[in-house]
């Protein structure tokens, strides 16, 4: 089954910076699909399991980006 979570990144402003998360969210073992909205800096990541928010602060955070606290 299918996990969906959708996180807040800052500091995002263009097509490069949606690749750059994107890219590195997509090499956690498990994501299968990477969603970001541009504009309100959301993105959606798809798992086969819960991620561990470390890990994915990280990867934004190697991405040069900031993940937001919720």
């Amino acid at each position: 089954m299918a996990v969906t979570s959708t996180y807040t990144v800052t500091g995002m402003t263009c097509s490069h910076c949606v690749q750059a998360v994107s890219g590195e969210l997509s090499t956690l073992p498990g994501v299968a699909d990477v969603r970001v909205d541009l504009a309100s800096g959301a993105v959606t990541v798809t798992s086969a399991e819960p991620l561990a928010d470390d890990a994915v602060r990280a990867a934004v955070d190697e991405a040069g980006y900031e993940l937001a606290n919720a």
